[in-house]
């Protein structure tokens, strides 16, 4: 689980008026740290997106969320465990497929801003 791509989609209110929409993708085996991504955008709120704006933003059905991020709206963080991974999996847009690639190639290509945003390896 550790080498597949989790991706899920971030309402952060950053004050009353401000609201981005972050993608964070972190390995397979973790929890996304809320309070870390809050602290990160020095938000008063952080929460999951609903559906229909994640699936609008991600252009794809939440489950098949890609780890890439094609809407200027949808900010890209990864956790550094996801790019140090030899092997990352994650769906292709599909439940049915999953696509192979290195996370320095993940890296390389997606451009992902690189914090620590994963919590810890659950038991």
């Amino acid at each position: 689980m550790s080498e597949a791509a989790k991706c899920i989609v971030l309402r952060v209110k950053v004050d009353r008026r401000t609201t981005r929409h972050v993608l964070a993708v972190v390995p397979g085996d973790r929890r996304v740290d809320l309070d870390a991504v809050r602290e990160l955008f020095a938000a008063r709120y952080v929460g999951f997106s609903d559906a229909e704006t994640a699936e609008r933003l991600a252009r794809a059905v939440p489950g098949t969320v890609l780890p890439f991020a094609f809407d200027p709206d949808l900010e890209l963080v990864a956790d550094p465990d996801v790019v140090a991974q030899p092997k990352l999996y994650f769906n292709a847009a599909r439940l049915d497929r999953s696509l192979l690639l290195s996370g320095a190639d993940y890296e390389r290509a997606a451009k992902p801003r690189v914090e620590r945003i994963a919590g810890p390896v659950s038991v």
